[in-house]
């Protein structure tokens, strides 16, 4: 979330997994997701944190691609990882939360 420091332990990477399936051909891969506009985060800022009717449009000025997560872009994402498209991808962890791991803007975007 904006302003805060959060520390989030993601579990397993798939990498384990994918190398022991690559010769089976199954192809592993996982999905980390960051803040995403879900009826369930609605009802949070609202109930939670005095969530206005523009909670959402605030949140979205304080990230860096100007909105939240959006469920039907995740999904549609997972459907090209699960298809043929996506190729030999395997062991791979995408961030979905539009942060660069090791990386930090020190205020550049205030």
């Amino acid at each position: 979330m904006p302003g805060g420091a959060w520390t989030t332990w993601r579990g397993p990477r798939p990498g384990a997994a994918a190398y022991a399936h690559r010769w089976d051909r199954i192809r592993i891969n996982g999905l980390n997701l960051g803040w995403t506009a879900t009826p369930g985060e609605d009802s949070i800022q609202r109930r939670f944190h005095d969530g206005g009717d523009d909670w959402l449009e605030k949140a979205g000025a304080s990230v860096p691609m100007g909105k939240l997560g959006q469920p039907d872009e995740i999904a549609d994402f997972v459907v090209f990882l699960l298809s043929g498209r996506s190729g030999v991808v395997t062991g791979s962890v995408i961030d979905w939360d539009q942060e660069v791991p090791g990386a930090h803007d020190w205020g550049a975007h205030d």
